[in-house]
């Protein structure tokens, strides 16, 4: 069961699909809680798209433009219509003046990026006993910022996964 309703306070005509399950509803325009049962119901179908018809229809003649919207579609019509792309990606791309080929290889190369973890882990790895110092250096030359590879150094040393041993760190 599907009813259109209003809210009391914006005007806001929205699909209420099972009225009955549930207690209150939540305008989605301006976020106002209705408890349902209070609700005026002005339209209410078993068809979800017989109901989105109905709103919409409300919507025209609450703007004064029902003649206009007789003469469209319905509205699962229009929204079939919409599904359908005007133009094919690889047509939009060359249009915009890139090469669709070069994009799609773009697409499927593997780019990750390491996360701070990984940036402090690959730090002292790569370090011969590495001292605090060092570590930052090598993190902050790789995009993680200086405060954040000191906390993630403490955290892996809290952790037990690095050991410290005057001033320099391993990995464990």
């Amino acid at each position: 069961m599907y009813a259109v309703v209003g809210c009391t306070d914006c005007a806001a005509l929205w699909l209420l699909s099972d009225p009955a399950s549930s207690k209150t509803a939540r305008c989605p325009r301006c976020g106002r809680r209705h408890q349902t049962r209070k609700l005026k119901r002005l339209f209410e179908s078993d068809d979800r798209d017989t109901a989105r018809q109905a709103r919409a229809e409300l919507l025209a003649k609450k703007q004064g433009a029902s003649e206009a919207f007789s003469d469209l579609e319905t509205v699962a019509e229009m929204e079939a219509e919409t599904e359908t792309p005007v133009i094919d990606d690889r047509e939009y791309l060359e249009e915009s003046g890139l090469d669709a080929d070069e994009v799609a290889a773009a697409g499927r190369e593997e780019t990750r990026s390491r996360t701070r973890d990984e940036v402090v882990r690959d730090a002292i790895r790569e370090g011969d006993r590495p001292t605090e110092g060092e570590i930052v250096a090598y993190a902050d030359e790789h995009g993680v910022p200086a405060a954040a590879a000191r906390d993630l150094l403490a955290k892996l040393t809290r952790r037990g996964d690095v050991s410290e041993s005057r001033g320099r760190y391993r990995l464990l």
